[in-house]
């Protein structure tokens, strides 16, 4: 463990650590509340964080919390593509991907209107972001767009298909 931040003999102290200008304590130390604060979180904040808080003359009471920290991050923006040749009869695939996302994004197919159309499994796998088409035709032309989604926010991308 690395100490970032100490109130010893009346002196806050931080450490020089990426965190430095961007936490501190919460409340004036007087306030016994020792919560602190995080601006600016990023992706690598995530961790486990220790509190420890020794009193003077109380050698046998050390008293500690731990809590774990986790920085969601929202998708980024997703990329379509197309495999397969899109002609009557033949089938294809539409993946969606996304580059960042924490928790591990989600991702959900629909077909835009005038033909709104959603897809469930086995067509749709929604941890992979892909979309099986089979037996094409004419009328599944159209605009298919893509949704990246997870606890931090959602991202769109879109192709058109013609058959």
């Amino acid at each position: 463990p690395v100490q970032i931040l100490s109130y010893l003999g009346g002196v806050v102290k931080v450490e020089e650590t990426d965190l430095k200008p961007r936490m501190g304590f919460l409340y004036p130390i007087r306030s016994r509340n020792v919560s602190v604060f995080i601006n600016a979180t990023r992706e690598q904040d995530s961790g486990q964080y220790m509190c420890s808080v020794s009193v003077v003359d109380d050698n046998l009471n050390k008293n500690i919390g731990i809590i774990n920290l986790t920085v969601l991050v929202p998708p980024a923006a997703p990329t379509c593509q197309l495999h397969g040749s899109a002609v009557v009869g033949a089938n294809v695939t539409l993946s969606c991907s996304s580059r960042k996302g924490k928790p591990s994004p989600m991702y959900q197919w629909q077909r835009e209107p005038p033909t709104l159309q959603v897809f469930f499994p086995p067509a749709q796998d929604r941890a992979r972001g892909t979309l099986k088409l089979t037996n094409l035709s004419l009328e599944m032309s159209g605009v298919y767009v893509c949704r990246a989604e997870n606890q931090a926010g959602s991202k769109n991308c879109s192709i058109v298909l013609e058959v």
